[in-house]
């Protein structure tokens, strides 16, 4: 259940950026947009949320997610969009605005959706614990001294 919120919500952002950017910008119908949509949600989750997000962290699955935005929304356009826009500065804008949503929906993701997954199996625990210790005697000479007598 916690996984068809994440992606009602999903669809929502992407949805609402694509339609200020495609709709209210360059006029493309509501049809058009909710059938981009739709792709990009699925597509977005699958690749971005539940593969990448988890094993590389929300920096790689946001860069990841504007690619996908990009392509998607460039390659879907070309075969939804009946209007003659400039397809690859609109997929720039709106990939732009789906990133943005998506670094935000990452967080929720990595709080709400992804804890209970647990480690893969199959996975390394990531474990960034670097600790270094320097030190060095502040009187060398003193403490020769001192064993000496």
């Amino acid at each position: 259940m916690k996984h068809v919120k994440a992606l009602l919500i999903k669809f929502v952002m992407v949805t609402a950026v694509l339609w200020v950017v495609l709709g209210l910008f360059y006029g493309v119908s509501f049809n058009d947009i909710l059938g981009i949509s739709t792709f990009l949600t699925l597509a977005a989750y699958i690749i971005g949320d539940l593969w990448i997000l988890p094993r590389f962290g929300n920096a790689v699955a946001t860069i990841a997610d504007f690619g996908l935005a990009y392509l998607g929304v460039w390659l879907l356009g070309g075969g939804y969009i009946e209007e003659n826009i400039p397809l690859g500065l609109a997929s720039l804008y709106a990939a732009i605005g789906i990133t943005i949503g998506e670094y935000f929906f990452h967080r929720y993701m990595e709080n709400e959706i992804l804890p209970d997954q647990g480690q893969p199996e199959n996975e390394p625990v990531r474990q960034n614990n670097y600790v270094t210790e320097f030190s060095e005697e502040p009187n060398p000479d003193l403490n020769n001294n001192r064993d000496k007598q």
